[in-house]
């Protein structure tokens, strides 16, 4: 049964830690009785969702090399050992097979998030270029996306195994390499004073800001209470049933192809959810996503199962650093637990 919260409260910073300390030490206390099981999967919550997939170290043998995962791993807590290393290995190779496709480098870059038929100028002379240097369009630049515009890149699309729809966006504009330098696309704002807090009270972090100081909402985000994700921006609004930005704050997403734009909604959450290697803790997992191998969702940033340690500083927040989920800092993940409960609706743009 889904249980709504009629009204947010905020918590103090020592209540934070000791939930955080307790779900830590009970979370590891199930990793040792599933190792000494010689289990590969690990139960991550008393709910019984699946164990997440966070910044997984390859094994030696692997032509993958390291890559970071932060996908949760679909399967039955009960699999047998073999079963259990089968999906392993099913989750390792997201990260490969979710790599950016490879592209053609056209000379130039576009200066806008999204292309679409109609649309004139700059940005669109370098999308012909490239699809002309591609083989996709035939004849010369004219600078507006007609038909045989859009009929070219739905040929992209297709070939590259690309969602099809004839716009051009992160994904379409990286396979004929034009995608600007995300680091350009990203707005970092100024650090908030001490104590500062968002509309609702939660203590804001080094990258979070509120109201009308935070960027403003990205066109087509929807309407209604609701999570907006823009990962070119690498940025997240918590927006309340009047429109009102509630909080904004950067993150660490994907570095792949797997995190699929559209509306979704939260459907499973974890307070801490285990690696499937066992070597990492994700604090506060909230899924938005199911994919056909695992769950992608926010969380805080990982720590290290061995001493505690974090996988990245709040200062690379904003850099896409992850196999699948989003990682942001503690205080926001904190606010994100309360804000998003199951139903929460998710825009992913």
């Amino acid at each position: 049964m889904t249980h709504h919260r009629s009204r947010l409260k905020p918590t103090t910073r020592a209540q934070r830690d000791a939930r955080r300390a307790v779900a830590v030490l009970a979370a590891g206390a199930a990793l040792i009785g599933m190792i000494s099981l010689g289990q590969s999967l690990f139960k991550d919550s008393p709910s019984q969702a699946t164990a997440a997939t966070l910044d997984a170290q390859a094994s030696a043998d692997s032509t993958a090399g390291t890559v970071a995962a932060s996908i949760a791993p679909q399967g039955d807590a009960t699999a047998t050992t073999s079963a259990a290393a089968a999906a392993l290995t099913q989750a390792a190779d997201q990260d490969v097979t979710g790599d950016e496709p490879l592209a053609t480098d056209a000379g130039c870059k576009i200066d806008k998030r999204e292309l679409r038929q109609g649309d004139s100028g700059a940005a669109v002379t370098c999308l012909q270029q490239a699809l002309i240097a591609g083989g996709y369009l035939s004849g010369s630049s004219t600078g507006v996306y007609d038909g045989d515009t859009f009929a070219a890149v739905n040929k992209l699309q297709k070939e590259k195994d690309l969602f099809v729809d004839g716009l051009v966006g992160r994904e379409t504009a990286l396979a004929l390499d034009i995608w600007p330098d995300e680091a350009s696309l990203v707005v970092h704002t100024p650090p908030p004073a001490p104590g500062a807090v968002d509309l609702l009270g939660y203590p804001l972090s080094f990258v979070a800001t509120s109201g009308p100081d935070a960027p403003p909402l990205p066109a087509n985000s929807g309407s209604g209470k609701r999570v907006v994700y823009d990962r070119s921006g690498q940025r997240v609004w918590a927006v309340d049933k009047n429109e009102r930005v509630i909080r904004s704050w950067l993150v660490s997403g994907s570095k792949y192809n797997n995190e699929v734009p559209g509306t979704h909604e939260v459907y499973s959450r974890s307070e801490v959810s285990t690696a499937w290697n066992g070597k990492a803790f994700l604090p506060h997992m909230i899924r938005w996503l199911k994919t056909d191998i695992g769950n992608i969702g926010f969380h805080g940033i990982p720590r290290h199962v061995s001493d505690g340690s974090r996988y990245e500083k709040d200062s690379e927040l904003g850099t896409r650093l992850s196999g699948g989920c989003q990682r942001q800092a503690d205080l926001d993940a904190d606010f994100m637990w309360d804000f998003a409960q199951i139903g929460t609706k998710v825009v992913v743009l």
